[in-house]
């Protein structure tokens, strides 16, 4: 089999071109044979525009089978795809683009204008094609030719794509991931999830999101369908568990946070999903509480918490034992390392910690990136260079192994603030006050205190019908953290907000103490 993420499409297409490939929430489909033209129709458009091994293709699109074909198009002409969120302020996109040196950008008609202008306020001036609309591969369909091209050759270590996330500077950094990173968590995942041909995928997280990649190309890999859930549909509770029941789901995969959503909101009582048999998760800390509601409303199902950041894709995971007893109120493990990766777990110094100590994960292996685009700086501190020159990303996230491998997450090491002369995670503070019964969602933030030191600010979301005020919220802290740990102030708000990616968006709470 050839190496490329696009081979794995192709493969299916030699055996089984008439297989639904993907559905999208409002009914269209696309088989695998059609979909494998499409994409092939526009490698070939690219190809034309000069698009050539090596370049990157950028694209602002929504959520459709127009934008699943794109990205296989894009691959297929040798390239590597550049995603972003097509409701994102153009002038962020441009920058993305411009970083990443576009040669052709793709987006809607209906955005194509201001992205241009703020493309070209920098002085960059990629070719743009914009589409009409999408929505069941027509707009696509419309404004490429009817030459289809083969899937180009690649080698494992060309690049695939590059997710931009957040970057502690302001200026997004763009993660290098290729064909051989890829396709190795791909077939972890295979070997895990075990997907068979008749299996129906949620399609839930952007394409711009690391989850993604599992979304997309395990099912591709097998035959199955791909359900595309579009963006406005996957912000709806009510509408989300309509789909599920309505599309017969069978692979579930979203963050914590959408799974919470659906669970209080989304009237589950009366949705048939007899069908599911798998709910994976990631991105994010669930909730012991809301975790245990979700196995007894759902039960008989496999539950997996997968762990990794964007560089990794997914490097551990753990597959809940049921039934969740219900004297544990602690987040279960990110679980045991992933068998194409390696793992351990260092000290500042770049020792190994004892057995039980918290230390910093570090990984390495075939799904791990070389680095990021453009940012030489930023790859020299990103990587922990063991004794024989071995090369290990520093995921920056503090677990402890207990002995037996298992790894506990503990926090992230940028999120650890000092105070009283005490080290303070504060995902420890954010678990504690999950344990409150009106707690729906809580993200604590810290700030610099000119007579303290540090400032601890909570932020809550109470459930339907419940609320607890400062007094109550002081006297359960005092009961369940340490004195060290209780906020000093707590802000209650309807809903807490999100970023694109459904997680919790710590920047935006912090403009807000």
């Amino acid at each position: 089999m050839k190496a490329g993420l696009h081979s794995l499409l192709e493969h299916v297409v030699s055996r089984d071109p008439d297989r639904i490939a993907a559905e999208e929430a409002g009914g269209a489909s696309i088989t695998y044979g059609e979909l494998d033209r499409l994409a092939g129709r526009l490698a070939a458009h690219l190809v034309s525009l000069g698009v050539v091994r090596g370049d990157r293709v950028g694209l602002s699109l929504h959520k459709s089978i127009d934008s699943l074909a794109t990205l296989l198009g894009i691959m297929k002409a040798g390239a590597a795809y550049v995603p972003v969120d097509p409701s994102a302020p153009a002038t962020r996109s441009a920058g993305i683009f411009r970083d990443a040196g576009a040669r052709v950008v793709i987006t809607e008609e209906a955005g194509a204008a201001a992205l241009g202008a703020a493309m070209s306020a920098d002085g960059f001036e990629p070719v743009v094609i914009g589409l009409p609309g999408v929505g069941g591969g027509n707009g696509l369909s419309s404004v490429v030719g009817d030459v289809v091209a083969a899937g180009a050759d690649v080698l494992a270590d060309d690049l695939a794509y590059i997710l931009f996330t957040s970057g502690s500077t302001g200026r997004p950094k763009g993660v290098m991931l290729t064909h051989g990173n890829a396709v190795s968590f791909v077939d972890w995942a295979r070997r895990v999830v075990s997907p068979s041909a008749d299996d129906r995928f949620s399609s839930h997280a952007p394409f711009h999101f690391d989850l993604s990649i599992l979304d997309l190309y395990v099912p591709l890999s097998v035959g199955a369908t791909v359900v595309i859930i579009d963006e406005e549909t996957g912000k709806d509770p009510l509408k989300l568990s309509a789909l599920l029941g309505s599309k017969k789901l069978t692979v579930w995969y979203s963050t914590p946070s959408i799974l919470t959503l659906l669970l209080q909101y989304g009237r589950l009582e009366g949705v048939d999903v007899s069908t599911l048999h798998t709910v994976l998760f990631a991105g994010e800390v669930f909730p012991v509480r809301h975790l245990r509601a979700l196995t007894e409303r759902w039960p008989g199902r496999r539950y997996l918490n997968l762990y990794g950041p964007t560089e990794t894709n997914v490097c551990t995971w753990h597959e809940i034992p049921l039934p969740v007893p219900l004297d544990r109120d602690r987040p279960y493990p990110i679980g045991l390392v992933c068998d194409h990766c390696e793992g351990r777990v260092i000290d500042a110094d770049g020792g190994l910690v004892a057995v039980g100590s918290p230390g910093e994960l570090v990984i390495r292996g075939a799904a791990v990136t070389g680095g990021y685009w453009n940012l030489p700086e930023r790859n020299a501190s990103t990587y922990w260079i063991d004794d024989a020159g071995v090369a290990w990303y520093r995921t920056g996230d503090v677990v402890i192994d207990p002995g037996d491998g298992v790894l506990e997450f503990v926090g992230r090491r940028d999120r650890m603030v000092k105070r009283r002369g005490y080290r303070v995670e504060l995902g420890e503070i954010e678990a504690g006050l999950y344990k409150h019964p009106a707690v729906l969602e809580a993200a604590v933030v810290a700030r610099e205190d000119a007579e303290a030191g540090v400032s601890v600010v909570a932020f809550l979301a109470f459930r339907e019908g419940m609320k607890a005020g400062t007094i109550e919220m002081k006297r359960f802290c005092a009961e369940n953290l340490l004195s060290y740990m209780i906020p000093d102030r707590f802000v209650v708000l309807p809903v807490l907000p999100k970023t694109s990616t459904d997680k919790m968006d710590y920047q935006s709470l912090s403009g807000m103490v």
